[in-house]
């Protein structure tokens, strides 16, 4: 129909398109080559062939190199597909997009507008957003679509924003700063029910002392074998070695025997009781108190 030709190659596995003189569309051959890349990467022939349609385009997405980790890959990769297919499903209801997520690929044909905000989804997904942040927005973007009095509007105050809540280094450590120097700024502003400024200390905390650069490393550890050749234990024999090592063992498994039974022993000692005064030595204290 479009005058395109096809040839496959089982031998080397490859498939090639060309233009014939049917051919009446320059463009189409750069659809076909398309075509080639969502059949490659597991996309069915009857979605592949809407790509020969000049108001759908492709986007593949690559996202085997931005998580190095493989276990957080896979889990991410999980969050795109969500349970049971929910997320991805959400996603090409509100894009109108056809989205594969296959390998290390994702697979997106639609409209040129929706496949930015597909990659842009599959991107922050990679590095750690959910996607049901974007989601969220773009219900929220299609519900203002609808109302022609926000058309020449701003729509920043309809949107959410959502701060990141995990900081680097150099950020936690200027927020402690600034709470520092808050609290330090409020003490001084503190004034006494007279008029008279409280006394604050404004003592600063001790610093750490910094540990004194040296360019050479600490000193190495000593080996195993370092060890055996200081106590002798190196020229041992292995009989000798075997010996030793049994008579080790015995000792350690003396004492841990005495400790077990000093334990078991505690549980034999009487407690001590209390004297009970006998009816003379009561006599006596009566008359000594009268």
């Amino acid at each position: 129909m479009q005058g395109v030709a096809c040839t496959l190659d089982l031998i080397h596995g490859s498939m090639s398109v060309r233009t014939t003189r049917k051919t009446y569309d320059p463009y189409i051959i750069l659809k076909a080559r398309d075509m080639i890349k969502l059949l490659a990467r597991g996309v069915a022939i009857g979605q592949a062939v809407k790509i020969l349609d000049d108001a759908v385009a492709c986007d593949i997405i690559k996202i085997g190199n931005i998580v190095r980790n493989k276990e957080r890959f896979v889990k991410r990769r999980q969050r795109i597909i969500g349970p049971d297919g929910s997320t991805l499903k959400a996603i090409e209801l509100l894009t109108g997009c056809y989205v594969l997520v296959q390998g290390n690929t994702v697979s997106a044909m639609g409209p040129y507008k929706s496949l930015k905000e597909v990659r842009r989804i599959v991107l922050d997904c990679m590095k750690n957003i959910h996607p049901i942040y974007r989601i969220k927005e773009l219900m929220i973007r299609r519900e203002l679509a609808k109302d022609p009095k926000l058309a020449t509007e701003s729509w920043d105050r309809f949107l959410p924003k959502f701060r990141r809540r995990h900081l680097t280094s150099a950020e936690k450590s200027a927020k402690k700063r600034e709470t520092i120097t808050a609290k330090a700024e409020a003490r001084k502003a503190v004034v006494d029910t007279n008029g008279d400024k409280m006394e604050v200390d404004t003592t600063e905390p001790p610093k750490k002392k910094k540990k004194v650069y040296t360019p050479f490393p600490p000193p190495q550890l000593p080996r195993k074998v370092d060890l055996q050749l200081e106590s002798g234990e190196y020229f041992l024999k292995a009989s000798e070695k075997e010996a030793k090592e049994v008579a080790r063992r015995k000792q350690q498994q003396a004492e841990a025997s005495v400790q077990r039974q000093a334990q078991r022993a505690e549980a034999y000692v009487a407690p001590e009781e209390t004297k009970v005064a006998t009816v003379e030595e009561k006599r006596r204290k009566r008359k000594r108190e009268e």
